[in-house]
């Protein structure tokens, strides 16, 4: 029930092991189109639905409402409830997810891949200028990209903007004047309308806009806590640094303000 679990499993070797899925897993995994039942997410879950699938475990996530668990514990099965925030609670949930599906040495590779790509991006950028970034996960309300978004933030040399996973609004993050803009909204794949955006809430006048810099990167290249946040990495690195990184798969760029 949650599409970073899913390409976990993936990775690991283990998507065989999945019986049924959302279809905000085939979303970020298409391996799975066809191969699976497909059942509610995490926050609209339906007993009869999972269990009609027969599953030893069911993995979700926040966010999550009260009655979704019930629904999920009436199912039967075992329950997996992951609560990442940092890359190092991702790592953890990859290790757990390893362990299940007796993939121990798989997992270990897998971390060790992600901090190894981690940090070669790093290393490029650690005597680069810092530019302001800020990212957002949703726009109405505006609410900030989580924890581990400004890691990769950081990572990719540059300086993330407000709290991570808080409300905030335009006068607020126009008042802090980012060099970089963000947008990767869940759900919405590379489909955030950027220009139009900037119109609504007038920020005509931030150094992104008036440079050009305001960028969608796709939804799952940054809130999947999976190893497909290196795509999301890389993304954010052409986005900060574009005079070191390359264009990236996944990132799309605003026209500049004429």
């Amino acid at each position: 029930m949650q599409p970073s679990a899913t390409v976990i499993l993936r990775d690991l070797g283990r998507l065989d092991s999945v019986v049924a899925c959302t279809k905000y897993c085939v979303d970020v995994c298409p391996e799975v189109r066809g191969k699976t039942v497909m059942v509610a997410d995490s926050w609209t879950a339906q007993s009869k639905r999972i269990a009609a699938a027969r599953p030893d475990l069911v993995i979700a996530a926040v966010p999550y409402q009260e009655k979704a668990v019930a629904e999920i514990l009436k199912a039967g099965a075992r329950f997996l409830g992951l609560v990442p925030k940092s890359l190092a609670d991702i790592y953890t949930d990859i290790a757990v997810i390893a362990g299940i599906v007796e993939a121990r040495d798989e997992g270990v590779r897998m971390i060790e891949k992600m901090r190894e790509a981690i940090e070669a991006v790093r290393r490029k950028t650690e005597q680069l200028s810092r530019p302001r970034v800020f990212c957002e996960e949703w726009g109405k309300p505006v609410i900030a990209s989580q924890l581990w978004v400004e890691e990769l933030v950081e990572a990719a040399g540059g300086e993330f903007i407000g709290k991570p996973g808080a409300h905030t609004d335009a006068a607020a993050v126009a008042e802090e004047m980012p060099d970089v803009m963000v947008a990767a909204w869940c759900g919405a794949g590379d489909r955030v309308p950027l220009q139009k955006i900037v119109s609504a809430r007038k920020w005509q006048e931030i150094p992104a806009v008036r440079n050009g810099r305001v960028y969608c990167i796709r939804d799952e290249y940054l809130n999947t806590p999976a190893p497909t946040l290196i795509s999301g990495l890389h993304a954010l690195a052409a986005a900060i640094h574009p005079e070191v990184f390359p264009q990236a798969e996944g990132l799309r760029c605003i026209k500049p303000a004429q």
